[in-house]
């Protein structure tokens, strides 16, 4: 049975996602997990994770989903499975906390970054040079990340990961002197997956001053 991550634009009030899930559950989907991407002006993003019998059903299901009043569909793709994210970060603290040198430490942090946020790529920024000390996937030159960091860095909002492009997010790993930034193409990345990211740089940063 095939599982598909439905990111949905929700109505922020009662019975809005169970308006929904009847929807998907009259296409005989089933709901096995969600997550909160963003709340707020009244609306709330919101990532479901559907089992459908038949993958010939997609189309079916985002027109169900789209029929409930002020609802939107921003992106489907299939999964291997509903995604637990507090145990995708349990995971992810535990591999950076027993890396045993720098080194292992930045490839960990960038592998896990592209795992966990579905990115494109993943790099690890050292802007004094500037140079990438660590990279999973086809990130851009160090001179393009550095100029955005740098950009970034003049903006409170962006600097604190409450907003930014909807394609990139990064933050300091202060103690390294470093950046991580993150790229995913498709799908714009939100305020608590921004929030998470940054939640990972800090993660890292202690794990660094312990080494």
């Amino acid at each position: 049975m095939p599982t598909y991550v439905v990111r949905v634009w929700i109505p922020d009030r009662p019975g809005a996602l169970g308006a929904v899930a009847s929807r998907i559950g009259a296409v005989r989907g089933d709901v096995v997990g969600i997550d909160i991407l963003e709340r707020g002006a009244g609306r709330a993003i919101d990532e479901l994770y559907v089992d459908l019998p038949d993958g010939d059903l997609v189309d079916l299901l985002v027109s169900e989903i789209k029929a409930v009043d002020g609802v939107a569909v921003e992106d489907v793709r299939e999964t291997d499975g509903a995604r637990d994210a507090r145990l995708d970060a349990l995971e992810t603290a535990t591999a950076l906390i027993t890396c045993s040198t720098t080194a292992a430490l930045l490839d960990v942090l960038t592998a896990r970054a592209v795992s966990d946020f579905g990115a494109d790529w993943a790099a690890v920024l050292d802007d004094v040079e500037p140079s990438l000390r660590a990279a999973e996937g086809p990130a851009p030159e160090a001179a393009w990340l550095a100029a955005f960091v740098a950009g970034g860095s003049s903006s409170e909002a962006v600097a604190s990961g409450a907003a930014g492009p909807d394609d990139l997010a990064w933050a300091a790993v202060p103690a390294a002197g470093l950046h991580l930034v993150i790229g995913r193409s498709g799908r714009p990345l939100r305020a608590v997956e921004r929030r998470q990211v940054a939640a990972l740089a800090k993660i890292a940063d202690a794990r660094w001053v312990e080494l």
